[in-house]
C-alpha cells in the first residue's frame, strides 16, 4: 500500500505541469527584501506603515508565494546631506537584498540607481524625479507618477487660466532642478514660460527666504509655482503670508508634495492653514475600492503600533503598499518558473590595492533579470489602481486631482489625467472607458476661491513697481500723417494711433511708463518690418502704430487686438460718365438678337390647341427673363460708373506687364511678390498721396502706373480728396493693424481687452472720426454727374436708327405715291353709251399728253382726294341675261342691270 502511494506520488511530479515541480523544489523558507526611507519625514513614516501593512497581508495570504515568508529590511538615509546618504545606501547595498523599495530621494535615488544596475536588484521607487529613467537604469521601476506628467499637469492649469509667464521656487537638489526643468518644456508646449527661476538650498534660513520672497514680489509675474519638500514649503508658505503675497492678484500653484502632507497629517496647525488659503496644489489620484477601504480601515491600528499614529493614509502610502505586493507577485511568477535565489561576487568590485572600503561585500542577484522582467509584467488591481506598466517603465493612466485649500480643508475642483492630458471634473476611471478626447473645448475645473479669499481668476502678473521705462518705437511717417507722425513744433508723437494706444493703457489697473522713441526720419515712411525686426531683437520693447498685423510678422512678435480693419485694394482711375450713344446694343451679344426680335412676335399667331398654349407659356417665360435681364443690365450700363481700364480685381494686375504702384514701407510690396507672383520690376514705390494721383493720372503709358495697392485706411483717407479714382474689386486680404510686443508679453493680453474695451463703449468709433473723418469731394469737379441721372448722349444712338427709320419710311411712302400719282387717270362723268350703255365711274380715257400728269396742283388734289381701295367690278346684266349663265362665284359682288333706262343693283 505504502509503496503504492509513493509510485503515484512519483508519478504525480513527473506528469505535473513544471512549474509546480520547480516551486516544490525551489522555493525559499524566507525571502528579504530592503526598504531605504527617510524616517523623520512624512512620507517616509506613511511608507514605512505601508509595507508592514502589506506584509501582513501577503504573509497572511496563502495564494501568494506558497508558503515562502517575505521579509523587510528598512534602512534611514539621510535626504538633505547628498554624501552622507550615498554612504547609508552603499552600506545598505551590501546586504543580500533580492528587491529594493525606494529610495524617496532622487538625490540617493540617482546613486542607488548605479548600484543596482551593477547587482541586478530590482528598485521598487516612488521617486518621481522624471531624468530617472529605465532607459539609462533599466533596473530602476518607478511605481508612482513620474513629475513628467505632474508637470504637464501644472502646465495644463496654467494655460487653462490663460497666463503666459510664471515665477518657480525650487529646493536646490535633483528633484527640484530637474523638476522645474521638466515643467519649463512643458509650459513652452503652450507657449508660456517660466519668466523668473529662484532656487534656495534645504538648509536655508528664515533671511534667505525672505529675501527670496522679496525679490519675488518684485517681478511682473504673480502665478509662483513652489516645488519643494514639505519642511521648507511650509515655512516659505508663512513668510509669504507676512509679506501680504497671499492676498490678491497672487497665483501660489504647489506640486503634490503639499497634498501628501496635508493628506498624512491628522492635525495641522491653524496658523499654517491660514497661510495657505486659495493655494491650489495636485495629488496623484487614486480611485475609490473595496481594497482602499479596507487598508484605510487598519491603518489607526498600523501607524499606532508603529509609532506614527499622527500619521493617516495618503496616495504614497497607496503606492508603496502596492510596490510590495508587486514584488510578491513576481515572485511567485519568479518561483514558478524554477527560479533561485543565489548571489555571486562581482570580480570588478575587488581592491587589487588593498583599500578598505571592502566593496567585494557587494554580491550580484544571480537570476535579478528573471525577477525583474517578472515585476515589469506585472498586471492587478492594486489599492493605488490599476498596476501595470507601459513601455517606457511607468505606470499606465497617470491622473490627478486638482485640489483647493479652503477654510481647514481641501476641496477637489477637478482632475487631469494623461489618458486625454485635460483638465476635467469627470473622474478618469470614467473617461477610460471612452475614447480619448484631446479637443481643449472640452476643458473645465469648478470655481477656485483664490488668495484673499476672491473667486475672480487672478490676471497673473503686475507690471512691476520697480520695472525700467518702456521704449516704444513709433513710426515717424511722411504721408498720411493722420495716423501717426513727430509733431515738429513739440517734437511729441500724435496721430490716430497714439490715442488709441493712450486710451487703451489708461483702462488698464496698473502704471505703465514708457517713452516714445520716433522711427525715421519724417523724411519718408519707415519699412515696418524693420520696425518690428527691432521688437523682435529688443530694441524696443514695443512697437505702436499703423502696424498690418501680417503671417510673417506673427511668427516673431505678438499683436494686440486689431484696432481697425485693413486689407489691401486697388486703387484705379474712373471715367467722368458714360457717354457711349450705342449703350443700348451692349447688353446682349449678336448670337441674342434673334431671341430679342421674338420680344415683339411672341402673340401674333393665334394658338388653337392645348400644347400650343403648353409651348406658349413657356416661351412667354422666356420673353419675361430676356426682357427683365436686358433692362437690368442696361439699367446698369447706363447708371454706374466705369473703371478706366480693365481692372476688375487681382487677377486683372497679375495677367498685365503694366507697372503697380505700392506705398513706401509697405507690406504690399513683398505680399505681390511673394504671395501673387509679381515681378518686383513691375513695382514702382509711391511716397504721398500727390504721387499717387499724378502716377494714376499719367498711366502705364506716360510713365505713370496702371493701379495702385494699398491698404483700405488710407484708400479711404485718399479717395476723400481725389475723387477721380475709386476702387476696382473688392479687398483681396483681411487683416488689420495691432501694437506689437515680444513673445509672450502679458501687455499685449492686457491690452487686447483694452481695446476691445474701447470698441464696445464707443471711444474707438469717437478717436477715428476725430482723426479720420473723410470729406465730400470738392463740388468743383465738374465733369462728374450724379451717376443716377440719364443724359441725352446716352440714347442718342437710339433716336439716330428712330430717325432713320422714319425718313426711310418716308422716301418710300414717297416715292411709292408719285408712281402712284404718275399711272393715275383722272375721273370723268359717266354717260350714255351708244346702245344704251352707260359709261361706268371706274372706266378712265388715258390724258393726251403729260403736262397734266407733272401738274403740281394735279398731284396735290391726287393726295388730298386719296382714291379709296379699289373693289371688285360690278358684273353689269341686261334683262336678257339668264343668271344661270354665271356661277357662284362670277356672281360675288353686287350684280347691276339696267331697267327703264337707268343701272340698279340686283
Amino acid at each position: 500500500m505504502k509503496i503504492g502511494l509513493l509510485m503515484l506520488l512519483v508519478l504525480f511530479l513527473v506528469m505535473s505541469p513544471d512549474g509546480i515541480r520547480r516551486s516544490l523544489a525551489a522555493r525559499p523558507s524566507i525571502v528579504n527584501i530592503g526598504a531605504i526611507l527617510r524616517f523623520n519625514s512624512t512620507i517616509g513614516g506613511v511608507s514605512m506603515i505601508a509595507i508592514q501593512a502589506a506584509l501582513e497581508d501577503i504573509n497572511s495570504d496563502s495564494t501568494i508565494l506558497n508558503g515562502t515568508t517575505l521579509k523587510v529590511d528598512m534602512r534611514d538615509t539621510n535626504c538633505d546631506d547628498g554624501f552622507l546618504g550615498m554612504v547609508e545606501a552603499l552600506q545598505f547595498m551590501e546586504t543580500d537584498v533580492i528587491a529594493i523599495i525606494g529610495p524617496q530621494c532622487s538625490t540617493i535615488a540617482h546613486i542607488v540607481s548605479y548600484v543596482a544596475n551593477e547587482l541586478r536588484v530590482p528598485l521598487m521607487s516612488f521617486a518621481s524625479d522624471a531624468t530617472l529613467s529605465s532607459i539609462q537604469f533599466p533596473f530602476f521601476v518607478r511605481t508612482a507618477p513620474s513629475d513628467l506628467y505632474q508637470m504637464d499637469a501644472v502646465a495644463a492649469i496654467v494655460d487653462y487660466y490663460r497666463w503666459k509667464i510664471v515665477t518657480a521656487i525650487y529646493i536646490d537638489d535633483d528633484y527640484g532642478r530637474n523638476g522645474i526643468a521638466t515643467l519649463d518644456d512643458a509650459l513652452t508646449q503652450r507657449r508660456c514660460k517660466i519668466s523668473y527661476k529662484i532656487a534656495f538650498p534645504a538648509n536655508a534660513r528664515k533671511s534667505d527666504l525672505i529675501n527670496l520672497l522679496v525679490s519675488v514680489s518684485y517681478m511682473e509675474s504673480r502665478v509662483i509655482i513652489l516645488h519643494t519638500g514639505a519642511g521648507p514649503g511650509l515655512k516659505i508658505f508663512s513668510l509669504a503670508n507676512q509679506l501680504s503675497m497671499m492676498g490678491n492678484g497672487y497665483v501660489w500653484i504647489a506640486t503634490d508634495w503639499l497634498s501628501a502632507y496635508l493628506d498624512a497629517n491628522s492635525s495641522v496647525p491653524a496658523e499654517t492653514m491660514y497661510g495657505m488659503q486659495g493655494v491650489l496644489t495636485l495629488r496623484p489620484h487614486i480611485p475609490e475600492s473595496k481594497m482602499k477601504s479596507n487598508l484605510i480601515s487598519k491603518w489607526s491600528r498600523l501607524s499606532k503600533k508603529y509609532s506614527y499614529s499622527y500619521l493617516r493614509t495618503s496616495s504614497y502610502a497607496f503606492y508603496v503598499y502596492d510596490s510590495v505586493w508587486a514584488v510578491a507577485r513576481a515572485l511567485d511568477a519568479f518561483f514558478d518558473d524554477g527560479g533561485k535565489i543565489s548571489f555571486s561576487n562581482d570580480s570588478r568590485l575587488r581592491d587589487e590595492t588593498g583599500g578598505t572600503l571592502h566593496l567585494e561585500a557587494m554580491s550580484i542577484f544571480d537570476m535579478g533579470n528573471n525577477l525583474l522582467e517578472k515585476i515589469r509584467k506585472a498586471n492587478f488591481t492594486g489599492v493605488s489602481g490599476q498596476v501595470q506598466f507601459d513601455a517606457t517603465g511607468d505606470l499606465i493612466h497617470p491622473a490627478y486631482d486638482v485640489i483647493n485649500i479652503i477654510g481647514n480643508g481641501m476641496r477637489t475642483v477637478g482632475y487631469w489625467s494623461n489618458y486625454s492630458s485635460l483638465l476635467s471634473t469627470v473622474l478618469p476611471e470614467v473617461l477610460y472607458s471612452e475614447p480619448p478626447n484631446n479637443s481643449l473645448a472640452n476643458q473645465h475645473l469648478y470655481d477656485v476661491i483664490w488668495p484673499g479669499q476672491t473667486a475672480q481668476t487672478p490676471r497673473g502678473w503686475v507690471f512691476p513697481s520697480n520695472a525700467k521705462e518702456l521704449k516704444i518705437g513709433v513710426p515717424n511717417r511722411f504721408s498720411f500723417r493722420e495716423f501717426v507722425t513727430k509733431d515738429n513744433v513739440t517734437g511729441s508723437m500724435k496721430g490716430y494711433c497714439i490715442d488709441v494706444f493712450t486710451q487703451a493703457l489708461a483702462l488698464l489697473p496698473y502704471p505703465v511708463t514708457y517713452k516714445f522713441i520716433p522711427f525715421g526720419g519724417g523724411n519718408e515712411n519707415p519699412h515696418y518690418d524693420k520696425l518690428v525686426q527691432m521688437v523682435e531683437d529688443n530694441e524696443f520693447d514695443a512697437a505702436i502704430g499703423d502696424i498690418a498685423i501680417t503671417m510673417s510678422r506673427t511668427v516673431t512678435t505678438d499683436f494686440t487686438q486689431p484696432f481697425i480693419e485693413s486689407g489691401l485694394v486697388i486703387l484705379a482711375p474712373v471715367k467722368k460718365h458714360i457717354v457711349n450713344s450705342w449703350a443700348f446694343l451692349q447688353p446682349f451679344t449678336l448670337q441674342m438678337w434673334f431671341s430679342f426680335s421674338t420680344l415683339f412676335f411672341a402673340h401674333r399667331e393665334n394658338t388653337m390647341s392645348t400644347l400650343g398654349r403648353g409651348v406658349l407659356i413657356i416661351w412667354l417665360f422666356v420673353v419675361l427673363i430676356i426682357q427683365s435681364s436686358y433692362t437690368a443690365s442696361l439699367t446698369s450700363i447706363l447708371t454706374v460708373q466705369q473703371l478706366d481700364t480693365s481692372i476688375r480685381g487681382i487677377d486683372d494686375l497679375k495677367n498685365s506687364d503694366d507697372p503697380i504702384g505700392f506705398q513706401v514701407g509697405s507690406f504690399a510690396e513683398e505680399y505681390m511678390v511673394r504671395e501673387l507672383n509679381i515681378s518686383r520690376s513691375r513695382l514702382r514705390a509711391l511716397g504721398s498721396p500727390e504721387e499717387y494721383a499724378e502716377a494714376l493720372k499719367h498711366g502705364p503709358k506716360r510713365g505713370g502706373v496702371m493701379a495702385i495697392v494699398d491698404e483700405r485706411p488710407y484708400v479711404e483717407l485718399f479717395l476723400s480728396t481725389y475723387c477721380k479714382i475709386a476702387v476696382a474689386g473688392s479687398d483681396f486680404t483681411s487683416r488689420g493693424w495691432g501694437f506689437a510686443f515680444p513673445r509672450d508679453s502679458p501687455l499685449q493680453i492686457d491690452l487686447s481687452t483694452a481695446i476691445l474695451s474701447l470698441s464696445e463703449n464707443g471711444e474707438l468709433q469717437r478717436i477715428h472720426d476725430k482723426w479720420l473723418k473723410t470729406s465730400e469731394c470738392s463740388a468743383d469737379n465738374t465733369e462728374f454727374v450724379d451717376s443716377d441721372q440719364l443724359r441725352l448722349e446716352s440714347f442718342w444712338g437710339l433716336f439716330l436708327i428712330c430717325g432713320i427709320a422714319c425718313v426711310i419710311a418716308l422716301l418710300i411712302y414717297f416715292f411709292t405715291t408719285v408712281r402712284k400719282f404718275l399711272r393715275h387717270e383722272p375721273p370723268e362723268d359717266p354717260t350714255p353709251r351708244p346702245g344704251g350703255s352707260t359709261t361706268l365711274p371706274d372706266e378712265r380715257t388715258p390724258p393726251k399728253n403729260g403736262q397734266e400728269k407733272c401738274n403740281c396742283r394735279n398731284f396735290i388734289s391726287f393726295l388730298d382726294h386719296k382714291e379709296p381701295p379699289k373693289k371688285k367690278q360690278p358684273l353689269s346684266l341686261t334683262p336678257t341675261t339668264p343668271l344661270s349663265n354665271f356661277t357662284a362665284l362670277e356672281i360675288e359682288g353686287p350684280v347691276r342691270t339696267v331697267r327703264n333706262g337707268s343701272v340698279v343693283d340686283i
